[in-house]
């Protein structure tokens, strides 16, 4: 009998995958102090970001049946 792998909770929480298999997340520090912020700054969080191809090779342990 095969043993299931088990996804990383904090990993699923804040990961999604491309059709195309890349990674997706939001970015960081666009929660509160816009006071501070420029509009420009503000746009960027707004936006998802692509996971670089360093950090890809951790995917696979992280999220183990997150291959499209």
């Amino acid at each position: 009998m095969k043993n299931k792998l088990k996804t990383s909770s904090a990993a699923k929480k804040r990961f999604r995958i491309t059709k195309k298999g890349r990674v997706k997340f939001a970015r960081a520090f666009g929660r509160h102090n816009f006071l501070n912020k420029s509009t420009d700054r503000k746009r960027k969080y707004r936006k998802m970001k692509l996971a670089d191809d360093t950090n890809m090779l951790e995917m696979p342990r992280l999220m183990p049946y997150g291959r499209p």
